[in-house]
Parts: C-alpha cells; structure tokens; sequence
C-alpha cells in the first residue's frame, strides 16, 4: 500500500505547486497567501510519505483529498484535479491493501513450503 499511495502523494505535490502557480495570478490573492498554503500542502503530501503506514495515514491522505477539491473555489479546475486525486487514493488505498494482503499470503505459504522441507 505505501508504494501505490506515496505515487499518488508525490503526483499530488506536483500538481499543488502548478495550482500555486496558477493561483499567483489572480489579483485578489497574495503571493505570500498562496504559497503558504500551497507550501504547507505540498510538505503535508511529502510527510504522509513517511506517514502511510502509521495509524491515522489514511485518514489524513483523506483529509488531503477533500482539502485538494475545495481548493477548487480558488483555482476551478481543482475541482477536478481533485476529484481524479481523490478516486487516485481510493484505488491506491483498496488496492495497496489487496497487494498487502496477498504478499502476506505469499509469504505464509512460502513459509509453510520452507517449514515442511525442514
């Protein structure tokens, strides 16, 4: 799970900088304002990296994926970005699992063949 949800936070930090970029031209905002909070999204994305695996990572992923689609109201086509982002973390997440899962279950079975050698 953690090598499928990392991808899919790195693709997310990349893309949080392009909307910075596109946010810096609009006159009503900030650079400063906008690259604070584009900066702090893009080093939550990298620290959830690390974090995945510990309890809670998921849970904070999730709140990345709704933060990503409202900002939206800033940049409108977040919303979508957003939204490919968030179905991105879903798959990354039930499939990582089933990967997990079936590695473990590999892993047994491999186990099982080592200890009945023995």
């Amino acid at each position: 799970m953690r090598t499928l949800c990392s991808s899919t936070l790195i693709g997310e930090f990349f893309v949080i900088g392009f909307a910075g970029l596109v946010a810096m031209k609009d006159p009503e905002l900030s650079m400063g304002m906008v690259w604070t909070v584009s900066g702090v999204a893009m080093a939550l994305c990298l620290v959830l990296c690390g974090l995945i695996t510990r309890p809670g990572g998921v849970q904070l992923g999730w709140v990345l994926q709704v933060a990503l689609i409202a900002s939206g109201f800033v940049v409108p086509m977040m919303f979508f970005l957003g939204a490919v982002f968030a179905a991105l973390w879903w798959a990354s997440v039930h499939f990582g699992r089933k990967v997990d899962e079936a590695k473990a279950r590999f892993a047994a079975r491999a186990e099982a063949a080592a200890g009945a050698v023995s």
